[in-house]
């Protein structure tokens, strides 16, 4: 988790980097391009690849030891990104007209819609690559193709658009998985080759079979989410406009870079681990509070100073053109709370393959944020999207906890409660007093998300153990006051 998210930290700078870059150059409308060209690269990639890449974590770190099925894995794997990958950047590429004019009222976009196909494969690839590496758990290499990656993506994507404007923002969709992909391949070479005799063609489809059963949860429960994420994109800019869109846009980069950087390290180790002991219920049971408590002892201080700083968060991230944006994030901040908790068990589903609930739970979020948010667009505008982010993702962890007690027999234990309740209560109240004074929000966020740290580190602190000059001098400091280290 440290590497993963060491890494992903400085993905984070290099995001902001990137986005503030765009903004003044492009205002919110080119945000909200760029937006629309990620969530269709979305939306086709997660239809394209089947779910293999979560799908094919299990399966390596169920074979590791294995040469012979390991081998076969590793084959599959690639084949089906190459193949997958290939018809869909031919689907694309052949429907790039009628695409564009669903999404922006006309075809002048076509060109750009058929270069997000070629995007779409080499996305594919780099995915192979990746789940390679995290299925091995090859956590440092994960990490450093991370970071190496976005970075030469953002350098190549920025010069494109300093030189030719709005045009060059499509750059930013190819470069990436194209450097994902050159980086990924230095350390995956350096992997144990297959020595395992080259399997037939019917063994293949032996391995893709079950691969693409339980990966197809993953995708219809991505799909979900990314097709939801383009349709609400492409209705706020048909209705209100490119800027409102970028306005959207913003609020969700803010809001899910640094919860998304939090899981993704999690997720690193989390899920191949959880695998190894889903069928040991006690263990399970273990592994998913584990998980919530370290989350929440980490990501809720954050996220309560995010929701008191978001006007100005917004204005240093962007420009003060994105300032409607602040409000959105606030409400989708909170959301992001009950999140930290449904991530955990929606892992469970999928490490126990239960694809049918997995996808259930995925479906669940979107159509209850579509309910919310569709017939309120027109009438209250752009700010509706906000609760009903909130109120999908309350509803979210409502059905998941309901699910996991049935079907897992999992039982939370008292301080995976004390944590949740604790960051659920303090977010609301923030979120109320920012609707009416956000200066008292931004001196009280502060002071709350200090105290939570405080009781966080040490949730941290008796989860890792002892070790290191910095823990045991953490660990002293709060035996002298009294609250010592178990």
């Amino acid at each position: 988790m440290a590497v993963i998210g060491g890494a992903q930290a400085v993905n984070i700078m290099i995001s902001i980097l990137r986005m503030k870059v765009l903004a003044i150059l492009l205002g919110p409308s080119g945000v909200g391009l760029l937006s629309i060209y990620h969530s269709l690269l979305g939306v086709v990639t997660t239809a394209a690849g089947l779910g293999m890449g979560s799908s094919g974590v299990r399966q390596i770190a169920s074979a590791k030891g294995e040469e012979q099925e390991l081998s076969r894995v590793r084959r599959v794997l690639l084949a089906a990104h190459l193949v997958q990958g290939a018809l869909a950047m031919l689907a694309v590429w052949l429907l790039r007209a009628p695409i564009s004019a669903w999404l922006f009222g006309d075809q002048s976009y076509a060109t750009e819609v058929g270069l997000i196909g070629v995007a779409i494969l080499l996305t594919l690839l780099g995915t192979a690559q990746t789940t390679l590496l995290q299925g091995m758990r090859r956590i440092g290499d994960l990490g450093r193709v991370t970071v190496l990656s976005a970075l030469v993506g953002t350098i190549a994507g920025l010069a494109a658009v300093w030189a030719y404007g709005a045009p060059g923002l499509i750059w930013f969709v190819v470069i990436q998985p194209l450097a994902i992909i050159v980086i990924a391949l230095r350390y995956t070479r350096r992997l144990p080759q297959p020595t395992a005799i080259r399997p037939s063609a019917a063994a293949l489809w032996q391995v893709w079979k079950p691969m693409a059963k339980l990966g197809a949860a993953f995708m219809l429960g991505g799909l979900a989410t990314a097709a939801t994420l383009l349709l609400v994109r492409g209705l706020i800019t048909r209705d209100l406009g490119l800027e409102a869109a970028g306005h959207f846009a913003a609020a969700w980069a803010i809001s899910m870079t640094y919860i998304s950087v939090l899981l993704g390290a999690l997720a690193s180790d989390y899920y191949p681990r959880l695998a190894g002991v889903i069928n040991d219920r006690a263990a399970t049971n273990r592994l998913i509070n584990d998980q919530v408590q370290i989350g929440l002892a980490i990501g809720g201080p954050v996220l309560l100073l995010m929701l008191g700083l978001a006007p100005w968060i917004t204005t240093l991230l962007y420009t003060v053109d994105f300032a409607p944006a602040a409000e959105l994030l606030q409400w989708q901040t909170v959301g992001n709370v009950f999140k930290l908790a449904c991530w955990a068990l929606s892992f469970a589903f999928a490490a126990a393959a239960r694809s049918k609930i997995f996808l259930l739970t995925q479906i669940n979020f979107n159509v209850v944020f579509l309910i919310i948010l569709l017939p309120g667009l027109n009438k209250f505008g752009l700010i509706v999207t906000g609760p009903a982010f909130l109120f999908a993702y309350a509803a979210h962890f409502a059905l998941l906890n309901l699910l996991a007690i049935k079907f897992l027999k999992f039982k939370w234990m008292s301080l995976s409660i004390r944590l949740l309740t604790m960051h659920v209560s303090l977010s609301i109240v923030l979120l109320i007093l920012a609707q009416f004074d956000q200066i008292a929000t931004l001196i009280v966020a502060p002071l709350l998300s200090g105290i939570t740290a405080i009781f966080g580190i040490r949730v941290v602190l008796i989860k890792i153990g002892p070790g290191g000059k910095i823990l045991t001098r953490l660990s002293r400091l709060y035996s002298s006051a009294g609250w010592p280290i178990r």
